[in-house]
């Protein structure tokens, strides 16, 4: 099994930046033209809310400054805002309706992995009794349902800090976090035929598991920014691509 523990922190970043990626083409520009291979793009999709959560879980034990890792999330989910909302919807969070402007409150994936950060910092805060600490968590993931991945990430993170230092119920509490909730909303509120890809969400946990060396990889800023430059910038251009061809 050490043998396949090829790839550093870095590449699985990467690997969850191109995998997004393909998802967001497939929702874009082929899911209409072609829903099965749609539906295996989703699939590799699947994988880049799981690894990112792994990291955000990583990044609290290892940042130099949780306050200035946290404050980091925070900006890049209000510069990340509008590309969300204008690639979900093709408008911008600001609408002009029946005489009145609105606010679309729709959040990206980096604002339910800022509130995962929250979440652990608050277990974290143990001058605060355990049933407040909770309820805190509780409400939290109730914000998080108008954000993508919604309280799955926020689980998530908090279950990869909280058995940290056990592996089995860690990686268990990891990947139940992201399969129980998929599965029941896959039986009751969605349509298998047309919605089987939402079970990749194992795939993250089996990569992690497999493929992590636990190695950093390069000091570059580059690998550092990379995820949060490139997420608002994508969703901004493939926005656009497909506003100018529904034109």
């Amino acid at each position: 099994m050490e043998n396949l523990k090829i790839l550093n922190r870095n590449q699985l970043k990467y690997i969850a930046v191109i995998a997004m990626l393909i998802d967001h083409i497939a929702w874009a520009f082929v899911d209409e033209a072609n829903p099965l291979l749609g539906g295996f793009m989703h699939l590799i999709g699947r994988i880049t809310a799981g690894i990112m959560a792994f990291f955000v879980a990583e990044g609290y034990e290892h940042t130099r400054s949780v306050t200035k890792y946290q404050n980091r999330l925070l900006i890049f989910t209000l510069i990340s805002w509008a590309p969300f909302v204008f690639f979900e919807f093709g408008c911008l969070p600001v609408v002009f309706i029946d005489g009145q402007f609105n606010l679309l409150p729709y959040q990206s994936v980096i604002f339910t992995l800022f509130l995962g950060l929250i979440a652990i910092r608050v277990w974290d805060f143990k001058k605060i009794p355990l049933p407040l600490r909770i309820i805190l968590i509780i409400l939290l993931c109730v914000l998080s349902f108008i954000g993508d991945w919604a309280f799955m990430n926020v689980l998530a993170c908090l279950f990869l800090h909280i058995f940290k230092d056990k592996p089995k119920a860690k990686w268990t509490a990891f990947t139940l976090s992201y399969l129980i909730p998929t599965v029941f909303f896959l039986f009751t509120m969605m349509d298998f035929s047309r919605d089987w890809f939402q079970l990749g969400v194992i795939l993250a946990p089996v990569i992690l598991v497999l493929f992590y060396n636990g190695r950093k990889g390069s000091d570059k800023p580059v690998h550092k920014w990379i995820f949060y430059i490139f997420y608002p910038i994508h969703l901004l251009i493939i926005g656009a691509i497909r506003w100018v061809i529904l034109v």
